[in-house]
């Protein structure tokens, strides 16, 4: 039997459709069962971060932090009880205009690094997802041929004690 029918026959006896009606996913699993390969890696597994990557994802994991929101608030109250009590001599006056620009400044830079942080791992969280769909697609139609063998085996043996159990023992001889 040649790949492109044992490969029809896996897709029709075990998903119940042509070959070519299947979805992409379910046609590479198919294919990995009819060339009885393993399914592979995770594609999470390898680490392709380019190094504003790699920075990027150290000012999500910072940015978000509980340290980062205290260090945050301390130098906020710091600024502000610097130019309330210096206040004739005060770097930044009430209404701490410069503050205000700091601030904006800080969360126009900070959130685009934050969301393509975000994005990226969102794109390696799909393609663990579907890596996990073929394993356990996988994994489950080879437990339904597993089983569909096992039926096979089972009444193959039934017929076969019922063949034994008609024919007359043979005589012994002494």
């Amino acid at each position: 039997m040649n790949s492109t029918q044992r490969r029809d026959e896996l897709a029709l006896g075990l998903l119940g459709a042509n070959y070519a009606d299947l979805t992409p996913v379910q046609r590479s699993v198919v294919d990995l069962m009819a060339a009885e390969t393993p399914t592979g890696l995770a594609p999470a597994l390898a680490d392709d971060r380019t190094a504003w990557d790699r920075l990027a994802d150290r000012v999500a994991k910072v940015g978000g932090s509980w340290t980062f929101l205290g260090g945050f608030a301390l130098v906020m109250f710091g600024w502000i009880a610097v130019n309330l009590l210096l206040a004739r001599w005060a770097f930044d006056p009430f209404p701490f205009i410069f503050l205000n620009l700091v601030l904006s400044t800080l969360a126009a830079v900070q959130a685009p690094v934050i969301l393509m942080s975000q994005n990226r791992q969102a794109a390696r969280d799909r393609q663990a997802a579907e890596h996990d769909y073929r394993v356990n697609l996988r994994a489950e139609l080879e437990i339904m041929r597993l089983h569909d063998r096992l039926q096979l085996s089972e009444r193959q043996l039934q017929r076969i004690e019922a063949a034994l159990a008609v024919s007359p023992p043979a005589p012994r001889t002494p």
